[in-house]
């Protein structure tokens, strides 16, 4: 089995693992990403059942591969009741359309990942 066979993905106002994504122009030739898992149903926070790390991906239009844009990693899962909240903002140059993904990875339940397309 592939990896990629191994990525889940669905509906994110329906599933607490997809990482939901909103992209908007924040100025002449960048944009703002948000990805965040658990916007409309929280997942759990806890060291049993977490959200272990978000990546974000930009494939500008007419590009070969996705650039990996950010990598965040979420280690406060209760110690000292501290808690990480996976949400992540990243500002990217990107001059043209561009399609945004991200995966994100719960350890109990695995990868899952999103896409939109940025149409600039």
């Amino acid at each position: 089995m592939k990896l990629t066979e191994t990525i889940q993905s669905g509906d994110w106002k329906n599933e607490k693992h997809v990482p939901a994504l909103h992209v908007e122009r924040c100025c002449e030739e960048g944009i703002k990403i948000v990805a965040e898992v658990g916007e409309d149903i929280a997942h759990p926070n806890t060291l049993e059942h977490h959200i272990s790390w978000i990546k974000v991906f930009v494939k500008p239009e007419g590009a070969k591969f996705p650039i990996e844009v950010g990598s965040y990693e979420f280690k406060a899962h209760g110690e000292e009741e501290l808690f990480s909240v996976p949400k992540v903002t990243v500002n990217v140059k990107c001059p043209k359309k561009a399609t945004v993904y991200a995966l994100s990875y719960c350890n109990i339940h695995g990868l899952w990942e999103n896409s939109v397309e940025f149409e600039g």
